[in-house]
């Protein structure tokens, strides 16, 4: 596809997708659209096994385009839609059954976090300011922020880190548990595709997205309904070819030789 917001390579297995919207990333609805694009055929591509996400430049993604908010001020409809786009999009990302993980290389503000906390692991540089100004503007997060953060955190931070609006470095977001490791800005991409490569090398895809799909679907679940999902998963996977070969491989002390069937 022909893209205008964004780059994507993919090197062993990992899709590697930056967002590219001088000068500061903004979420405009074009690129709103684009994205969902993306993921969409990153989840159909067999040859992708994981995804990071980052962004162009000294950006990771500023927030909404406020410019399009101006326009549909005035209009609880345009409104409604703007919202709605931008949940999707976070939505999807975390309905992924491969791992996303977000690479924040910059500023992470607004919709911009918003979408990180969408993927479903979260790395930072120390530098990288974090944190959801929309009170400020007169509105509110709308792109899944007041629900996600304090099921990431706790209602106690969440309501804290909205109210004051205050923004978090790298290691102070980590401190919150916001994310999950911090390096430095030479070394973010590296280690980026190191996890990445970890939470899938050595792996059965039948068995990993499973597991991403258990964890993820259940956080919002019953205990009882995640349980249940997490056996129809398990014995889902008494039928496919790598667990046969997972199991002979363990037996038999050796690697397994997995062809993700």
């Amino acid at each position: 596809m022909t893209t205008h917001f964004t780059n994507t390579t993919i090197e062993n297995n990992i899709a590697i997708v930056e967002i590219d919207h001088a000068p500061a990333n903004a979420l405009s609805s074009s690129c709103i659209s684009e994205l969902r694009t993306v993921f969409k055929e990153l989840a159909e591509n067999e040859a992708v096994n994981a995804v990071i996400l980052t962004g162009a430049g000294r950006f990771f993604i500023a927030g909404a385009d406020i410019k399009e908010f101006t326009d549909a001020l005035g209009d609880q409809e345009k409104g409604l839609e703007m919202a709605h786009h931008g949940q999707k999009i976070c939505d999807e990302i975390e309905a992924m059954t491969k791992p996303v993980i977000a690479a924040i290389n910059g500023p992470c503000l607004g919709g911009g976090l918003e979408v990180a906390l969408g993927c479903h692991y979260r790395i930072s540089t120390p530098s990288a300011i974090l944190g959801l100004p929309e009170l400020q503007l007169g509105l509110i997060p709308t792109f899944g922020g007041t629900q996600r953060l304090s099921r990431i955190t706790d209602v106690a931070t969440a309501l804290e880190l909205t109210l004051t609006s205050k923004q978090l470095t790298g290691e102070e977001a980590k401190e919150k548990g916001i994310v999950s490791l911090v390096v430095e800005d030479d070394l973010l991409l590296s280690t980026a595709k190191t996890i990445a490569q970890s939470f899938i090398e050595g792996k059965s895809m039948t068995s990993v997205t499973r597991a991403v799909e258990c964890i993820v679907q259940g956080a919002n679940e019953t205990l009882e309904e995640g349980l249940k999902r997490e056996r129809t998963r398990f014995s889902e996977l008494f039928l496919t070819e790598d667990a046969k070969e997972g199991v002979a491989a363990f037996v038999e002390k050796r690697k397994p030789e997995f062809k993700h069937v």
